[in-house]
């Protein structure tokens, strides 16, 4: 039984043994180009928070990973059949609610671990603050937990099964990346994407909300194929170590009126 995953231990482990952090799984469910599963990003949320908790909990830290939270904000894809929409509101009323279940608990420490681009979190930790004795943190492990490392091992990371995602997948859930039963092919596209007509926006001098049926072919952005299960592996062993290793030291961390200073 793994005690550092809530939906696998019981009451009786519980009410014996109180944690002093909690972490949140946030994924998405979407397409992501032709080749990989609607899923993929509960998937990635899922593997990195429990190879993270587990790894902590073996070193001490008294950490549980919560229940992934299967759904996003997905209205840039919503000309895509299926993409399951939260919008960014419904979002914090969710994140708010289950907070407020940690908080009934005596939790003081809960770690966001968001997997999906769509999902803003920045304005939900400042609404929220203040509002719960429960201190929240945000950690996106495709940004900058792991933006080092994606430049040392990826020819081009991608922003949407991509290289990196599709490694991932690759490495952790190669079962459900789709190939070609003749060739062995990803049957994926390039992951190209369509440049607007405004040259600041081109520029990153001027940000949107990209209307991703009009950005991509089938929703992917960057090109998977040179992806790897091999690379994928180096990525999650490097974002592990990290996160494992801020988790311990959060659980340790008395809380006071001057936390987390």
């Amino acid at each position: 039984m793994r005690h550092w995953i809530l939906s696998e231990t019981n009451y009786g482990y519980v009410k014996d043994h109180p944690y002093e952090v909690a972490v949140l799984p946030m994924g998405a469910t979407e397409p992501h180009n032709l080749h990989l599963p609607y899923g993929t990003d509960v998937f990635e949320a899922e593997t990195v928070a429990s190879l993270s908790c587990e790894a902590a909990f073996q070193r001490g830290a008294k950490v549980v990973m919560l229940p992934p939270v299967p759904y996003g904000t997905e209205t840039n894809l919503a000309a895509f059949p299926l993409a399951m929409n939260l919008n960014p509101s419904t979002l914090l009323a969710v994140i708010r609610d289950l907070v407020d279940s940690v908080a009934r608990c005596g939790m003081r420490k809960l770690v966001i671990l968001n997997s999906h681009g769509g999902n803003d979190f920045k304005p939900v930790l400042r609404e929220l603050i203040g509002q719960t004795p429960v201190h929240l943190f945000l950690c996106e492990w495709y940004r900058g937990l792991s933006a080092d490392v994606q430049k040392q091992i990826f020819d081009d990371a991608g922003d949407h099964a991509g290289e990196m995602e599709t490694a991932f997948g690759l490495a952790y859930f190669p079962h459900l990346v789709a190939t070609d039963p003749l060739t062995g092919r990803m049957t994926a596209d390039d992951g190209a994407v369509r440049a607007t007509r405004l040259d600041a926006v081109n520029r990153g001098w001027i940000s949107i909300t990209r209307p991703w049926h009009l950005l991509t072919t089938n929703t992917g952005v960057g090109n998977p194929h040179p992806a790897t299960a091999e690379k994928g592996r180096q990525l999650v062993e490097v974002v592990v170590q990290r996160l494992s290793d801020f988790l311990v030291e959060l659980s340790s961390a008395a809380v006071d009126e001057r936390f987390p200073y």
